[in-house]
């Protein structure tokens, strides 16, 4: 199957979905949702089972994190000024961070051992991009900016299997997405304001 149409598809939604991630617009989950539904196309093509779950992942959490986000919204309005434009931000307490590496370290494991039985040709890294990008969804749509570390990370691995696969426009994706995770931090921090 030929899927460099849907790899481009999921090139061109995936750079809008940044624009609008990094400046908190709700029509990123749209984005998100058509760029995710392209991305499995692509992943089960070239053998990266977990990568198209962790995008089927995205789809649902598409629609969580638009709840999540306008109930944000809501409140951050009550909270700000008439006509002040901000980021609504949220800490991460230490249960979140406590259960988030307990999640990465389970889920990387048993992601592993389930990705080996279905010949995962990148198992490993497979299974920790997999499980550390879930985790970082759950934050974007908790609003910690914290979540743009995790993207970091998770980018950089995600551009080198990508890569590996020979999936160039989904490695020129996943290495834009890694840049512009390291500028999205610093936007959301200096913009964004906490309503927790």
């Amino acid at each position: 199957m030929d899927t460099n149409f849907f790899e481009i598809f999921t090139l061109v939604t995936g750079l809008i979905f940044l624009v609008l991630e990094i400046r908190q617009s709700n029509w990123m989950w749209l984005m998100q949702f058509l760029s995710s539904a392209a991305a499995i196309v692509s992943f089960v093509a070239g053998g990266l089972y977990a990568s198209a779950g962790l995008n089927a992942y995205y789809v649902v959490m598409a629609v969580v994190g638009l709840y999540q986000w306008r109930k944000d919204a809501r409140i951050a309005d009550g909270q700000m000024d008439s006509g002040t434009e901000s980021l609504h931000l949220r800490r991460p307490g230490w249960k979140v961070w406590l259960v988030s590496t307990a999640v990465m370290l389970a889920g990387t494991t048993a992601l592993f051992f389930l990705l080996r039985l279905m010949g995962d040709s990148m198992s490993v890294a497979d299974a920790a991009v997999t499980v550390l990008s879930g985790i970082a969804t759950w934050w974007l749509a908790k609003s910690y900016p914290q979540q743009w570390l995790l993207w970091v990370v998770a980018d950089v691995v995600s551009a080198w299997l990508c890569f590996s696969q020979g999936m160039i426009p989904m490695t020129i994706l996943y290495a834009i997405y890694a840049i512009s995770a390291i500028y999205g931090y610093i936007h959301w921090v200096r913009k964004g304001k906490y309503i927790d």
